[in-house]
């Protein structure tokens, strides 16, 4: 998880996949409020959905088959 903040946080977006996700997510919280504890009070489930996937579920892959040919 600190790396994923880190790459997202420096713009060193190749230092983590998931970093630009990360990054695109608080810059939506940025714009959907001006003050900073709102931002994090309305931000701290998305951020703890991202630390959970961290520690439970990055092997986790959906099986879904392929579309139709």
């Amino acid at each position: 998880m600190a790396l994923i903040v880190r790459a997202a946080d420096t713009a060193s977006l190749d230092l983590a996949p998931q970093a630009a996700g990360f990054l695109a997510a608080s810059l939506g919280l940025s714009r959907m409020f001006r003050d900073d504890l709102e931002q994090l009070e309305a931000g701290m489930l998305l951020y703890d959905a991202f630390f959970r996937w961290c520690r439970d579920a990055t092997e986790e892959t959906h099986n879904w088959p392929g579309k139709p040919s």
